[in-house]
């Protein structure tokens, strides 16, 4: 049985351990491969942003940091769950596509048959592309990968057009999609701030074989670890994995977690994040200037806890799914971030979410040491 944690905590601690368990806190994590794979997986739609978000999370890294694990293969980035784009390890994209890319197609089943996509036409993409981007066989993991030959979506939609497969309205990134979900292709080097599609089996040289259940439960408790505190809800809404099997994979990992209660409901976290709450709780003056579709507001269903609702709208405007820049104070969601300018010109305005009530001092330094690190960050 978990071990049951007896703290009275706030929302503003919860957030807190939240940041702690993110990385956002101390120490944050080793290395860039490292900070990805130990978040599992981290919303990567907007690539700068998720580049941030990295750095973010390991002290010292540099922009070519980030960008050279990608084009080494250490990080790898493709459509894992929810339809978007995540960064992950590369020996867990197989196992968890397993799990996941099922249900997202049947899902998208009725948008296909609008695009007039069969599975037809997905097998003569699937050709058209690996004959495309075939090279010699490249192997990942910082060895080599200089044979591993690639083509940018521009290409490939090119070679669908000829195959008779239209790219159009929407209908090549389908396409894509299907193919980086069914582990035929997987966005590879960088090229600019665009990637290049290789073969999956040529880029991803070592996978993990794990069953579905055995899958879930692996992928529910580092997502627990990594995100904690949170709820089975928060973990069933990031990974589009139906309730009733999450529900039915806690109890094979509850004895690695803590369980707490707040406000009548159960979250866990990890045992090292909870025994943070055996003395003052750290980040209390911790000010951060997150980038958007940060996995520390996007990652759970339920934002309530560091994201006030009134001020929801303000983060997602609209509720469209484009998350803005957020400042971070204590734990809690405070604002949001705008970065005007480049180079020595450059300026970032805090924008507090209430008007009446600007950021005092100690918040605006820390929005400013912040900020400052993030431009060091894309300097380096």
């Amino acid at each position: 049985m978990a071990s049951v944690a007896r703290t009275r905590v706030t929302a503003k601690i919860l957030g807190r351990l939240r940041l702690a368990s993110q990385g956002l806190l101390g120490e944050g994590f080793a290395g860039v491969p490292e900070a990805v794979r130990r978040m599992t997986a981290m919303q990567a739609q907007d690539l700068q942003a998720a580049l941030w978000a990295v750095g973010l999370r390991v002290p010292g890294a540099a922009l070519s940091d980030v960008r050279a694990a990608l084009d080494a293969g250490t990080v790898v980035r493709s459509w894992p769950m929810r339809g978007t784009l995540h960064l992950l390890a590369p020996e867990d994209l197989r196992w968890i596509l397993n799990i996941t890319t099922a249900r997202l197609v049947q899902g998208m089943s009725s948008r296909h048959r609008q695009l007039e996509i069969t599975g037809s036409d997905v097998d003569v993409c699937r050709k058209v592309a690996l004959d495309l981007v075939s090279g010699g066989r490249g192997v990942s993991g910082g060895r080599d990968v200089s044979g591993v030959q690639g083509a940018t979506r521009g290409e490939l939609f090119a070679a669908f057009d000829a195959a008779g497969q239209p790219p159009t309205g929407q209908r090549g990134i389908h396409l894509l999609g299907l193919l980086c979900q069914s582990a035929s292709l997987v966005p590879g080097p960088l090229d600019r701030n665009q990637q290049k599609f290789v073969a999956f089996d040529d880029w991803i040289s070592s996978s993990r074989d794990l069953g579905r259940e055995e899958g879930i439960a692996e992928l529910l408790l580092r997502y627990l670890r990594s995100h904690g505190p949170a709820t089975v809800r928060d973990f069933a809404w990031w990974s589009s994995i139906p309730l009733t099997e999450v529900r039915a994979a806690l109890p094979a990992v509850s004895g690695e977690l803590v369980e707490l209660e707040f406000g009548g409901t159960s979250y866990w976290l990890s045992p090292e994040t909870a025994a943070l709450l055996d003395d003052v709780v750290p980040g209390q003056r911790t000010v951060l200037a997150l980038p958007g579709f940060d996995e520390f507001v996007l990652g759970y269903t339920d934002r309530s806890l560091v994201l006030p609702p009134e001020h929801a709208q303000k983060i997602v405007p609209g509720g469209n799914g484009v998350f803005k820049k957020a400042i971070v104070a204590g734990g809690e969601v405070v604002g949001t971030w705008a970065r005007h300018g480049t180079g020595r010109s450059a300026s970032f305005v805090p924008v507090p979410f209430d008007d009446s009530k600007p950021l005092g001092p100690a918040t605006l330094a820390g929005f400013t040491r912040s900020a400052s690190r993030y431009e060091r960050f894309l300097a380096s």
